[in-house]
């Protein structure tokens, strides 16, 4: 009986990041409630509510702990992620929701101890006198002491995964899924796949800027085609003249970087100022110095067309 218990326990046991998830999203609830609710009073005298603030709390949180715990045994974040309040100190294995006093006491502990904490802070914030000194203490001294508590209870409940707050744990109840949950096998390979390609995507972001496409295509260049020579006449310029080296257009305003490949200024000019390492796309030959053809070469090219 025990054991047939305990794997009941273990196959529908409510995981621990399903739990905090739920009690998150109590949180996101709760704010969005109470910001909807004063932007209703946003045309009203400024601090209409601040005086009354923790009762309007109070009673909104009444509000939805009406229509969710008490009626349907779960928080709307747990009512999301499909889990429900179990009474644990029923000894039957089939599912016992709170009872109705448990019910009651979850709304006293949380939504009147916030409401009593609060306004105990206004209340000590606006008188000084000395007869609320002790009861300021004592007040102080309780609420470490649950604050204490509540971080005992959270790092049994990261070991046990059970009772996620304090008040679950003194109200004796605990999460369970609303129905049973079917083991699934998953299949990782289309994961793997997706982070292989993310990886790999990542990777070449990270390396096409560090590449140089033109010394690239300079050095594939003067493999695929070697030099037979270097020229060293102004005849061979006049010869390889008749087109820029980067446009291929003819040049407009010819100039040599120190081989005998000939491009237009603009485009020479503005290569070099885009990489300070720019080479000849053709021959490999770096740029030494941006020089003008000679006027005598272009007037014989011209005349040869």
């Amino acid at each position: 009986m025990a054991s047939r218990k305990e794997n009941a326990n273990s196959a529908n046991r409510v995981l621990r990041i399903s739990q905090l998830d739920a009690l998150e999203l109590n949180k996101a609830l709760e704010q969005l409630v109470w910001s909807q609710f004063t932007q209703c009073f946003h045309g009203f005298k400024p601090g209409l509510l601040a005086r009354f603030e923790p009762e309007v709390k109070a009673c909104l949180w009444l509000f939805l702990w009406r229509f969710t715990i008490y009626s349907k045994n779960a928080t709307v974040g747990q009512s999301v992620l499909n889990i429900q309040y179990k009474n644990d100190f029923s000894p039957h294995l089939r599912y016992q929701p709170p009872s109705k006093n448990q019910k009651i006491w979850y709304a006293v502990c949380t939504i009147g101890g916030r409401w009593l904490e609060e306004r105990c802070y206004d209340l000590f914030r606006n008188h000084h006198l000395a007869s609320f000194g002790k009861v300021k203490q004592c007040v102080n001294f309780v609420v470490g002491l649950l604050k204490l508590g509540g971080l005992i209870n959270f790092l049994i409940f990261l070991q046990r995964g059970k009772f996620a707050t304090l008040t679950e744990r003194l109200l004796g109840i605990h999460s369970v899924f609303c129905k049973p949950q079917n083991i699934r096998e998953v299949g990782f390979e289309y994961m793997n796949r997706e982070l292989l390609w993310h990886g790999f995507a990542e990777f070449l972001i990270f390396l096409l800027p560090l590449i140089s496409v033109q010394k690239l295509k300079a050095k594939l260049s003067s493999w695929c085609i070697p030099l037979t020579g270097a020229p060293n006449s102004d005849n061979t310029l006049a010869t390889s003249g008749k087109e820029c080296s980067l446009c291929g257009e003819w040049p407009t305003m010819p100039h040599t970087i120190g081989c005998e490949h000939i491009f237009c200024y603009f485009c020479a000019k503005s290569s070099f100022l885009f990489d300070m390492y720019f080479t000849c796309p053709k021959c490999g030959t770096e740029v030494h110095s941006l020089q003008p053809l000679k006027s005598g070469i272009e007037m014989s090219e011209v005349n040869a067309l």
